[in-house]
């Protein structure tokens, strides 16, 4: 009697545990698609909106006075959520997003691969209207919540909105991710790290991590660590710090990081050296070596980032993995001082750390200046 009970016992847990996965995943598609269809519904509303200003040709004050009595009778009708701004919103959503494609042209989503020229919407194709000279045919897949593209719509620059709304998708970024990449400049600083076609390549693919300095970004943001820049604190303090946040420390390291040890501790030669942190990439498999530097960067700290790098690649690494890279992060750095002491195509980089969210205007005005230089030297070939 006692073993059939627990007999069924067992096909009554195993059944419910069925059951729940099959409810869990039925629940997050009915999200899905609607969030889907919130977004594409917030889309054609702009049009509307678009469509009679222009159709009317009215004056912004009489705009402005139509979008009230809309307002009054949406909320009346439906509820809230018609407030003015928020179809204001709406119509700036489609500004932005109708005349150009989805930065995104082949997405694996659901086991279903997207073409940029069709929106699928959890099994529905809606095609998309053109616009009033017929110059586009928008058939625009939106892939994040309302809430991400009420962020975006803030985002002035059209290649970093792309870069964001790529990376948003791929990262699965939540809102409050969302926000602080793009406090912190994430683009502009990837952007600054690269040459003109990887910047370029930025605002059509997002982020690919294929090489060393793929993960590289200048400077690295710390402000969720809580540290002052203006107040005494040891490298020790800065390490804990990092640890009591490391998610978010993961996070501005960018794609495929994961955490192994701090304070890694090997021996060599009956001496002890230890690593502050190690990280370990999986899109690049390979090990990531951090050491924390809070005075002025030497070539003594270049040259022991270079013996522990080597020391990994000789002793740690499986035969499968690819090299070591080793990354000094430091208050202040000199480039000439590293590129004198390290050999070319060495996996050591050395980048400068904030504990405050960059001036974005200062970012922005360095990659113009930037690209503007790259133009002129390519004029002159």
């Amino acid at each position: 009697m006692g073993n059939e009970v627990a007999i069924i016992e067992t096909r009554a847990t195993q059944l419910a545990e069925k059951i729940e996965v099959l409810v869990t995943e039925a629940r997050q598609k009915v999200a899905s698609a609607a969030n889907t269809a919130q977004v594409y519904t917030y889309y054609e509303i702009g049009r509307y909106i678009i469509e009679d200003e222009q159709g009317g040709k009215v004056r912004a004050e009489y705009g402005k006075g139509v979008l009230k009595r809309v307002s009054k009778r949406l909320t009346e009708r439906l509820g809230k959520g018609w407030s003015e701004e928020n179809l204001r919103l709406m119509r700036k959503f489609y500004t932005l997003y109708s005349h150009v494609q989805s930065p995104i042209n082949k997405i694996q989503t659901s086991g279903l691969e997207i073409q940029s020229n069709k929106i699928p919407t959890n099994g529905l194709e809606i095609s998309k209207s053109t616009d009033s000279d017929n110059q586009w045919s928008l058939k625009q897949r939106f892939t994040l919540p309302w809430s991400h593209y009420l962020i975006l719509t803030h985002v002035k620059d059209s290649a970093a909105r792309s870069f964001y709304e790529i990376e948003a998708f791929k990262q699965q970024w939540s809102k409050r991710q969302l926000q602080r990449q793009i406090g912190s400049g994430l683009y502009e600083r990837l952007a600054l790290s690269r040459d003109k076609g990887e910047v370029m390549r930025l605002a059509t693919e997002g982020q690919v991590v294929e090489k060393p300095s793929d993960i590289i970004k200048d400077p690295v943001v710390l402000e969720f660590i809580g540290l002052k820049s203006d107040a005494s604190y040891s490298e020790s303090d800065l390490e804990g710090a990092i640890i009591s946040r490391l998610q978010d420390f993961l996070l501005e390291m960018g794609k495929g990081f994961l955490f192994e040890a701090r304070q890694k501790r090997f021996t060599f030669e009956e001496r002890h050296f230890y690593v502050d942190l190690v990280l370990y990439n999986r899109l690049l498999q390979c090990y990531v070596l951090v050491d924390l530097k809070m005075d002025d960067l030497t070539h003594q700290d270049l040259g022991q980032m270079q013996m522990y790098v080597n020391y990994y690649d000789r002793f740690v690494k499986e035969d499968f993995e690819k090299p070591t890279i080793g990354i000094l992060l430091c208050e202040r750095k000199n480039d000439a001082l590293v590129e004198l002491t390290l050999p070319k195509d060495v996996n050591i980089y050395a980048q400068q750390y904030a504990l405050c969210l960059p001036d974005k205007a200062l970012l922005q005005q360095k990659l113009r200046e930037w690209i503007a230089e790259f133009k002129e030297k390519e004029d002159e070939v």
